[in-house]
């Protein structure tokens, strides 16, 4: 969009601060380039980030690793150099593939906190367009309205009652005013040579601060660590640390799983030395089975899902700010959405204008606008804003553009003298204008119809015929705005727009068109017992209009207006709003109290919203959403979510997400539990039975080169089930693992141990070596491990259905471990690690089919509960 320089002169008058060309079309892009590479980017530096270094140290100092060393150092003490070198060099295996999973998940955490850095408006060779904020340079020119966040120091250069809370840099927690500068000799250094210019009635604002009134234009003179944020040092951000009940849920397995895991390898080691007098192979007993058992997978697997499901949804058009509320997507059971630009495009246009009882279609398309039309026109162009940014003021200059191009009823030399904002208690705005050749000034004035009605003073009679005229046009579906008029010619500006002579003028009817994705989107929120409700401040036949074309039924309560939510105390309002899905006349801050109620009635609820008045709903629901394309900074900063493209249909498709992930991550911590259990019995059972050690530390490592990346890669890549928006939310204190989950894993892991036994004990009683032996039940638990990775794919489906679902992490797995399996067995210098001997085609057939069989119970218990 072009910028009018008209916005400027209405606002003050503007000082040549970098010269007449640079400042109507704001820096060229070859410029801004230049001076990003030269001047660095306006950051500051990241805290929260880990290069390779830091995750290589954090790999060394590991639990895993450190016993892997350990189990190393006894092999050269018992001088078995090739073993322990053979396991050093697995050692470094698995240091890569770690290193690698962390900084995959290290990028992507990174790429997320770019993607939700605060955005900034620039003008850029004469056109406006929304920049990151780290792309923000010295000379840039920043188009600030309120809400936004303050992307660097700079000086304001035209404005229109702004204020800004600088309490981030100076702890005072009330807004200041600012004004345009007057002073043409200002340098960029000017804020930091005389810090005492701002504050009150200074021109100087300052990165990080918040815009809370008005709007205008700045000149940037200062970026990143040059900024005074900069130079103090501080975040703008803290980390969120926030502990979720699934993170304290793992926390609590991992404890116990450790607690349970030191005292069996003390017991073995003690068994182990008294039984057979050899403490230092008790010793490397007591170190295969810590490995076994310790629990590192699982807060690896909580982390890396959570991070790649933020990335995923990420592509969707939903940026995640906070990782906890991948998990909590699944379980919301309201959405609470508003109207404008998240069911409709956002895209306004002026449909119908009404004077005196005449109604004018412009959906029509006629060439040309009757004279009784012309200066209800006229007048809603006045009271708009001169380079609007609002749709409806930008529907308003288009229309009379195009019907008013040639009339004296188009103002471009007049100059904007004052203005009366919008505010909660009156629904209009009033601008007042200095017309040319005229002693007097001339004001317009529009809003909500009840609003204009109340400052032109109409009688009851006229009050009525408006009603009905205005409950005609919203039940179009149309946005209604009524129009004023007066003049003044005092001395001083008054107080208030009730003190202005107002003549009520007529009614502009708007609409906003509904975006084709919603009602299929509406359609599987139902499916998926998921309750939507729409908030509009649109009037009630409005909200109906809209209701009925997406789909949404109303409930059995009917519309909820913000005046009736207003006369409800606590328990009326619980009760009304189980059965009510649309609230109109609405204003941001009876959101809180919408939000608050469903909370105190049992609901999950997420929120969407786009001003600064939305935060505090935001913050207080479950799962706060801002808007990304129109949504101000600060309420993108209240949520957890930011939704790009302003579209509902993303939001239900981050619940998708949201649902699968959940399943996944599940399926995967279920998996987890129940390969452990076989690997941990077959440790410690053979040993106190007086057989041959199943394992020792390589053998683990190959498992564990199995395990860490199916748990972490294979499910967390794994499609989501094809019911998951077919079935209610989750309880939000649903456990990861409920008393059937748990049995489940459980009863698979004993189910491939006992196998595994059985095949051990086979070996053993038909005179097998030891090497056989091993060999032989060694390789049932790798066919029984591949196994529990295929049937755990899915609890719905069997492994034949699931070979369609597109997974390359996961055959890279499969294929790779048996590979590796055949090749231990097969070559010499392998077979001489793993302690194997050969084995025949018919035994390894036989071993292959053990394995098989030891999970595929599971496929007919799949079966029977379809």
């Amino acid at each position: 969009m072009n910028v009018n320089h008209q916005f400027k002169k209405a606002l003050h008058p503007i000082p040549s601060l970098f010269g007449a060309t640079e400042h109507e079309n704001g820096l060229s892009q070859a410029v801004a380039k230049a001076r990003l590479k030269a001047e660095g980017a306006n950051e500051l530096p990241a805290t929260d980030g880990r290069n390779l270094l830091n995750i290589a140290l954090e790999v060394v100092r590991e639990p895993m690793f450190l016993l892997l060393v350990a189990a190393g150092t006894i092999y050269f003490a018992l001088g078995d150099v090739s073993d322990a070198l053979m396991l050093l060099g697995f050692v470094c295996i698995v240091m890569a593939i770690t290193i690698y999973q962390e900084n995959k998940t290290e990028r992507v955490l990174e790429t997320l906190r770019d993607l939700t850095s605060p955005r900034a408006l620039v003008i850029r060779d004469g056109i406006e367009q929304r920049i990151a904020g780290r792309e923000v340079v010295r000379g840039d020119v920043l188009v600030l309205s309120e809400g936004d966040r303050i992307a660097a120091d700079a000086v304001l250069i035209a404005c229109n009652y702004f204020s800004a809370d600088e309490s981030l840099l100076t702890g005072e927690s009330v807004a200041v005013h600012k004004t345009a500068q007057v002073d043409d000799n200002v340098t960029d250094s000017a804020v930091a040579e005389d810090a005492s210019l701002g504050g009150e009635g200074s021109p100087f604002i300052y990165a990080g601060s918040l815009v809370v009134q008005g709007h205008g234009l700045a000149r940037v003179l200062a970026t990143g660590l040059y900024s005074e944020i900069g130079k103090i040092g501080k975040a703008l951000q803290g980390v969120d640390n926030e502990v979720t009940p699934l993170q304290l849920e793992i926390r609590r397995l991992v404890r116990y799983l450790a607690i349970i895991g030191a005292f069996l390898c003390v017991l073995l080691l003690v068994i182990y030395g008294l039984t057979r007098g050899d403490w230092l192979h008790g010793l490397l007993s007591g170190i295969t089975l810590a490995m076994t058992i310790l629990p590192e997978e699982y807060p690896v697997v909580l982390a890396v899902f959570m991070a790649m499901g933020a990335w995923r949804i990420s592509k969707h058009n939903v940026l995640t700010r906070r990782m906890p509320t991948v998990e909590a997507l699944g379980s919301a059971t309201v959405l609470c959405v508003d109207k404008t630009g998240t069911l409709t495009f956002n895209r306004m246009a002026v449909q119908q204008l009404l004077v005196n009882g005449a109604l004018f279609e412009a959906d029509q398309m006629p060439e040309v606008l009757p004279e009784d039309f012309h200066e209800l026109t006229e007048f809603s162009i006045l009271a708009s804003q001169i380079a609007p940014f609002d749709p409806m003021e930008k529907a308003i200059h288009s229309f009379g553009q195009h019907y008013l191009a040639d009339t004296e009823h188009l103002h471009g030399d007049w100059q904007l003298a004052y203005e009366y904002a919008l505010s909660p208690e009156m629904l209009a705005l009033s601008q007042v204008w200095k017309a040319v050749e005229r002693d007097d000034y001339v004001v317009a004035a529009k809003g909500a119809p009840e609003a204009i009605a109340d400052l032109c003073h109409l009688n009851p009679q006229q009050l009525a015929i408006l009603s009905e005229q205005v409950n005609t046009l919203a039940a179009k579906g149309l946005r209604i705005l009524g129009v004023a008029k007066a003049t003044y010619s005092g001395s001083g500006w008054p107080d208030i727009q009730h003190d202005f002579d107002f003549e009520f003028l007529g009614l502009i009817g708007l609409a906003d068109p509904v975006r084709p994705t919603v009602a299929p989107a509406i359609k599987q929120c139902h499916a998926a017992g998921i309750r939507v409700v729409m908030i509009t401040g649109d009037y009630p036949a409005t909200a109906a209009s809209i209701a009925a074309q997406i789909g949404l039924d109303i409930g059995t309560n009917g519309i909820i207006t913000g005046a009736e939510l207003s006369q409800m105390d606590e328990a009326a309002l619980s009760t009304h709003i189980q059965h009510s899905n649309v609230f109109a006349r609405m204003v941001p801050e009876q959101k809180l109290r919408l939000v608050n109620a469903l909370k105190a009635n049992g609901e999950v609820v997420a929120m969407t919203g786009d001003g600064v008045n939305d935060a505090p709903a935001l913050k207080a629901a479950h799962i706060g959403i801002a808007m990304g394309g129109r949504g101000t900074d600060v309420a993108r900063e209240a949520a957890a979510l930011v939704l790009l493209n302003d579209d509902f249909a993303s939001i239900v498709h981050a619940v998708r997400l949201g649902r699968g992930i959940f399943d996944n991550l599940r399926k995967g911590m279920a998996y987890i539990f129940a390969v452990h259990i076989p690997i941990v019995g077959l440790s410690f059972i053979p040993l106190l039975l007086g057989w041959p050690a199943v394992f020792a530390p390589v053998h683990i490592v190959f498992l564990e080169m199995i395990i860490n990346p199916a748990c972490s890669i294979a499910f967390e890549a794994e499609p989501a089930e094809a019911n998951v928006m077919h079935r209610p939310p989750r309880p939000p204190k649903e456990p990861l693992f409920g008393r059937r989950i748990l049995l489940i894993s459980l009863f698979q892991g004993f189910v491939v141990l006992l196998v595994a036994l059985l095949v051990l004990a086979y070996a053993l009683f038909n005179g097998q070596s030891d090497e056989s032996v091993r060999t032989l039940t060694f390789s049932v638990l790798v066919v029984g491990n591949l196994g529990l990775i295929l049937v755990n794919r899915s609890w719905r489906r069997t492994i034949l259905q699931t070979l369609n679902n597109r997974n390359p992490a996961l055959w890279w797995v499969v294929g790779g471990a048996l590979t590796f399996l055949i090749l231990a067995m097969t070559v010499p210098f392998l077979r001489g690690v793993f302690h194997f001997s050969a084995i025949t085609v018919p035994q390894f057939a036989l071993c292959t089919l053990a394995g098989l069989v030891s999970v595929l119970w599971f496929e007919v218990y799949k079966m029977v509960k379809r």
